[in-house]
């Protein structure tokens, strides 16, 4: 682009390549689909601490660039990032088993309908970045109290706080897209504002789509409060107990 304009800056850049290479490394850095594919490996490799910080703080530097940059990026791609990004984010999770990467899925839906937003009014798409930050960050301080890194190991997360296992079932149906919660708002405002630009194909699309990740969602949910792991006495009651440090004899 410096070569065409004879400049550095990013905001003005008119030469078409330049747009496009721009949008795909913007994509793969934030993890959207097709350039998804290092993000659902990388999290089940990390510890929980470091996929908190790879899906809420590393998403904020490329999310600027695209709001400094989206009235040079070409809208048609984003659109369809974000179609293609809400569809495997939801297809992904479906057959996930791991805590780490059913979020990294999770992360690849919710940018997806970020992205699909970002060329027709991008407040929108702030608002539902800065709710997807507050829930995934709520979500993972959770899991990494109760040590959860399978499916199977939040059927145990009664036993440690009863009511932390009332706020994760909140969190994962919000994060859904589930009315009334918090996260039913983006994901309302997007399709009514999609539906406005007269895209209703693709504002069905994301609807239909959404309901993978809200199957995901809601099977995490069910586990973390409906299912019983075996227990024994010390465990089924472990949040009455106060916590004791044991002492060296």
């Amino acid at each position: 682009s410096a070569w065409q304009t004879g400049t550095w800056d990013i905001t003005h850049m008119s030469y078409t390549p330049s747009n496009i290479l721009l949008s795909m490394a913007l994509a793969m850095k934030l993890g959207l689909a097709p350039l998804h594919f290092w993000l659902p490996e990388v999290l089940q490799g990390s510890t929980l601490f470091t996929a908190l910080i790879i899906v809420t703080w590393q998403k904020l530097a490329p999310m600027s660039l695209i709001f400094l940059t989206i009235n040079n990026l070409n809208p048609t791609i984003l659109l369809a990032l974000g179609l293609l990004s809400s569809t495997i984010g939801g297809w992904g999770g479906l057959n996930q088993t791991q805590t780490r990467k059913i979020m990294a899925y999770s992360s690849i839906a919710n940018l997806g309908w970020m992205a699909t937003i970002a060329p027709i009014m991008t407040n929108i798409m702030i608002m539902n970045l800065l709710i997807y930050l507050v829930m995934t960050t709520a979500l993972f301080s959770f899991l990494i109290v109760s040590k959860s890194k399978t499916i199977q190991d939040t059927t145990t997360t009664w036993a440690l706080s009863p009511m932390m296992t009332i706020m994760m079932t909140f969190l994962l149906l919000s994060l859904g897209g589930l009315p009334p919660m918090t996260g039913f708002a983006p994901k309302w405002l997007i399709l009514e504002e999609l539906t406005t630009q007269n895209l209703i194909p693709l504002a069905v699309l994301m609807a239909t789509f959404s309901l993978l990740s809200l199957f995901f969602y809601t099977r995490l949910a069910y586990t973390t409060t409906l299912t019983l792991s075996p227990n024994t006495l010390q465990t089924k009651f472990k949040w009455r107990f106060k916590q004791t440090l044991s002492t060296p004899l």
